[in-house]
């Protein structure tokens, strides 16, 4: 078959930014709400009931992004969490790989992403509360001294580095993903529902192309050349936050972008769509286990891998799904992992056994 590389690359540019779109008005929406209520939550003067710690630490895990794993986080590490608390959000976490399954776009039905992502959501708290009452009842808990004094909170906003970047990220890439964000928000909005702009749908196309670009140049300027942090906790105002979601942004759109070219070469070029669908039908078990393997590595890239798998190819059992976002824990392991390593090996530990379980038990149902 004829292979046009030019081609190729632009409709995956333009794919991811397309979920890109929606992706990015979620994100910033999401941290701005975080934002304004973390601190009420956080500084409340009375410990949660110790019946309420596992549906509390779940219901912040079920809030999409990684805000709610990194405010369950500093709750723990004020003692004002249990450790099954703490469990049961990272149980429950999809990360920021909730956004891709809730981005809309050419690569999936937009009604079957949503009911996905429900699906994903009410396993993951239901699992997350029982696991965490579990543990507190038996009295089960984590490390009683943290590994190291380092304090997320400590850890710097900025790196220093060259001007251009540090412009480009903190002004002029920053900027551009904000305006680009507000401009397809509309066309994201309307594709929920399966519609569209017409008047300036060329114009769409053209612009989510440009976003993705723009997305994985920021991302690669701002971790791989100033070196920044990817999750601080120091949100001392809104544009803190909105630096923060605007980084997210990037760094979901572009291990989209990664994602969907990968996946496309090779289920299209390489292996060929009946071919490789009937791999998948004959090795859910092991796509099952890839998908725990994947997503319990730290930090989102692992679970957006998995959500984009699930977008991408027709075959991905949901099953694999549930797996890998039960064992994911998202940025939010971060700060833990800066305040006790102990704790932060059992979380994970925990999670991906459990993973294991209820993914199995999923493919044995049908799922």
């Amino acid at each position: 078959m004829d292979f046009d590389l030019r081609t190729f690359i632009w409709e995956n540019l333009e794919a991811a930014g397309v979920i890109g779109g929606y992706v990015s008005i979620s994100i910033i929406s999401i941290a701005a709400i975080t934002f304004l209520t973390s601190k009420n939550v956080q500084s409340r003067p009375h410990r949660i009931p110790r019946w309420a710690q596992a549906i509390t630490g779940a219901m912040l895990g079920v809030i999409p992004g990684c805000g709610g794993t990194i405010v369950a986080s500093s709750m723990y590490k004020n003692q004002k969490l249990s450790f099954g608390g703490l469990l049961a959000a990272f149980i429950t976490t999809l990360g920021e790989g909730s956004f891709v399954l809730l981005g809309a776009s050419d690569e999936a039905s937009v009604a079957s992403n949503i009911q996905a992502f429900m699906v994903v959501n009410i396993v993951g708290f239901i699992v997350g509360v029982l696991v965490g009452t579990s543990v507190d009842l038996l009295g089960l808990k984590g490390g009683t001294s943290t590994t190291t004094t380092v304090k997320v909170n400590d850890l710097p906003t900025a790196q220093k580095g060259p001007a251009l970047a540090q412009l480009f990220v903190n002004k002029i890439g920053f900027s551009l993903i904000l305006v680009i964000a507000l401009f397809l928000a509309p066309g994201s909005v309307m594709a929920l529902w399966g519609g569209s702009i017409s008047v300036i749908e060329n114009l769409t196309v053209w612009t989510c192309s440009v976003f993705t670009l723009i997305s994985v140049v920021y991302y690669i300027t701002q971790r791989f050349v100033l070196k920044e942090a990817c999750h601080t906790g120091n949100h001392s105002n809104l544009k803190e936050a909105l630096s923060e979601a605007v980084a997210d942004t990037t760094m979901v759109i572009s291990y989209v972008f990664l994602g969907l070219i990968i996946a496309n070469f090779l289920i299209d070029v390489v292996v060929g769509p009946e071919a490789f669908n009937t791999w998948m039908s004959a090795s859910s078990s092991l796509v099952v286990l890839l998908s725990a393997l994947i997503g319990v590595t730290p930090g989102c890239g692992g679970m957006i891998a998995v959500a984009v798998a699930f977008i991408t190819i027709p075959a991905f059992p949901i099953a694999a799904l549930l797996a890998g976002s039960i064992a994911t824990s998202g940025d939010g392991i971060f700060p833990l992992l800066a305040e006790n390593k102990k704790d932060a090996l059992r979380i994970t530990g925990y999670s991906f056994v459990l993973a294991l379980l209820v993914g199995f038990v999923a493919l044995a149902l049908g799922f």
